[in-house]
């Protein structure tokens, strides 16, 4: 089963969090390969695809926030967009368009970022959002402050993480075709009337960020940690090899929460909604050259089928579309 733990250091103002997806990363994958259209992801996309749903578990958990949070990283490279949405309640999504071939073992400069237009994107959408309020994004580009190409994943978030939220983190991802894993570390914000914020501009700030030391030890142990030891381990074994010599309260899951699970928020009203908005003559043009207008769902391949009547229905002013038994298909 998928698990999420949370740990502290005692006494000192660092905090991390350590995923392993594994029913949940096995369920995404088998749902991809069942794809006629599409088969399954190349090694490299599935080891992105992976890093990129554990960083966003993590991320989920460590700014608990009452919407979804949705991971995405796209650009110039056969892999057009890779997206990963995670739920309030940890139910994960996750999809990649690709175009193009992917070589073995493409580094994420050549999937995504060949001419340095590759980007990153964070998108957080309130479960509560108000008419009119707009999502919160950031969005940075794949590279480094020299322009240099980043080719780790783990790399572009820590970026991220220091740029929009000013603090240190320290992120190892890894996957394969059984279990998508990660941990991060991050530095506690400093607060009262001296903090950071108060007492630095922004440059100044990224700068005084990295002066923790025991950030710092604890930074260097974590990126110590090999691939292999991340998926091949439990968490308790990983987290004594790691910090053995430091004070660590680890809060392992409780019964009954809530634990990273595969869901899909696709469904017929939603579909019947975009339907709608292409309007009566799309749909009418689509229909008249086939029997059915089909649409699939890339997360989860779950089909909705519309026949004349059924995308008639949808058009009645006031009047809900009756779904038929047979038009949603697995």
């Amino acid at each position: 089963m998928s698990e999420l733990h949370k740990f502290l250091f005692d006494g000192l103002p660092v905090r991390g969090a350590l995923v392993r997806l594994t029913d949940a990363w096995q369920e995404i994958l088998k749902r991809r390969a069942a794809n006629n259209e599409t088969g399954p992801y190349p090694l490299p996309v599935t080891e992105l695809l992976g890093q990129m749903s554990a960083a966003a578990v993590l991320m989920q958990a460590n700014i608990k926030f009452n919407g979804s949070l949705v991971l995405q990283v796209f650009g110039d490279g056969p892999v057009k967009l890779a997206v990963v949405e995670v739920q309030p309640d940890f139910g994960v999504r996750a999809t990649a368009t690709l175009q193009g071939e992917i070589v073995a073992e493409a580094s994420l400069s050549q999937m995504v970022n060949q001419n340095n237009e590759g980007r990153c994107a964070i998108t957080l959408d309130p479960l509560d959002r108000l008419p009119g309020q707009q999502p919160y994004q950031g969005v940075v580009p794949l590279f480094g402050d020299q322009k240099e190409k980043l080719e780790k994943l783990s790399e572009v978030l820590e970026h991220y993480m220091l740029q929009s939220e000013q603090l240190d983190t320290t992120l190892v991802l890894a996957a394969n075709m059984d279990v998508a894993a990660g941990i991060l570390i991050q530095r506690l914000p400093l607060e009262g009337v001296g903090n950071l914020a108060g007492r630095y501009d922004a440059v100044e700030r990224e700068a005084a960020l990295g002066q923790s030391e025991d950030y710092n030890r604890i930074s260097i142990l974590t990126k110590s940690l090999k691939a292999e030891e991340l998926l091949g381990l439990d968490v308790e074994t990983v987290l004594h090899r790691l910090f053995w010599q430091e004070q660590v309260r680890h809060f392992a899951p409780e019964p009954g929460q809530d634990s990273p699970r595969f869901v899909c928020s696709c469904n017929r009203e939603r579909v019947s909604n975009m339907i709608r908005s292409l309007g009566r003559e799309e749909a009418d043009s689509i229909l008249s050259e086939r029997e059915l207008i089909e649409v699939g769902c890339d997360f989860c391949g779950q089909q909705y089928r519309y026949d004349a009547i059924d995308a008639a229905q949808l058009f009645i002013q006031g009047q809900p579309p009756v779904p038929p038994a047979s038009s949603a298909l697995q």
